[in-house]
């Protein structure tokens, strides 16, 4: 793999740190007035998914990360691991519940993911920026209620639950940000 300094960190690459790969957020490269130039980095380790930042000198280098993004379609669950076919191959790849982490909420049948191998073993899983789900239970929206600002919770088909506008309805189908969580709007 190429090694990269720390002159060199862009946001998406991704880099080995500790025999673990990491994904850079955001690089800040700062020469002071006096002393030796550093980089400041924000880094998202793949394995778990938590941030830390850390400071390199701008004579430390890292190799790049033997990391492999792909898409995949999700099929199903079994219990125990989520199934995902590539398009192409018809390949089957098997993630367990580490790599999906809180995204098992947001994948429905049939959804293209991106799937992040390292080593040929899926790390972490990508659901899409947009799913469309059914709310299956919520409290009903009382005619005139408008004193409160917010919303109300609403329970989806897959389990996950998000605040939406006091006019959903149960059956409708929204529209959720799974980056956020956050309800977009109703589907038509």
């Amino acid at each position: 793999m190429a090694t990269y300094y720390s002159n060199d960190f862009r946001s998406g690459l991704k880099i080995m740190l500790d025999g673990e790969p990491y994904a850079v957020e955001s690089s800040e490269f700062v020469k002071p007035g006096k002393g030796q130039a550093f980089a400041r980095v924000k880094l998202r380790r793949l394995l778990t998914g938590t941030r830390v930042e850390k400071t390199f000198k701008s004579t430390d280098s890292a190799e790049g990360a033997d990391v492999v993004d792909m898409n995949l379609t999700y099929l199903y669950n079994d219990g125990e691991f989520w199934h995902f076919m590539n398009n192409e191959t018809f390949e089957q790849l098997s993630a367990d519940a580490k790599a999906i982490g809180d995204n098992a909420k947001w994948l429905l049948d049939q959804a293209e993911c991106i799937v992040t191998l390292w080593n040929g073993q899926p790390i972490s899983v990508t659901p899409p920026n947009f799913v469309e789900l059914e709310i299956v239970d919520t409290d009903p929206g009382l005619k005139g209620d408008t004193a409160g600002t917010g919303g109300k919770p609403a329970t989806l088909s897959t389990g996950a639950v998000v605040k939406v506008p006091l006019f959903v309805q149960i059956g409708e189908v929204i529209k959720v940000d799974t980056r956020s969580g956050e309800y977009v709007s109703r589907v038509k």
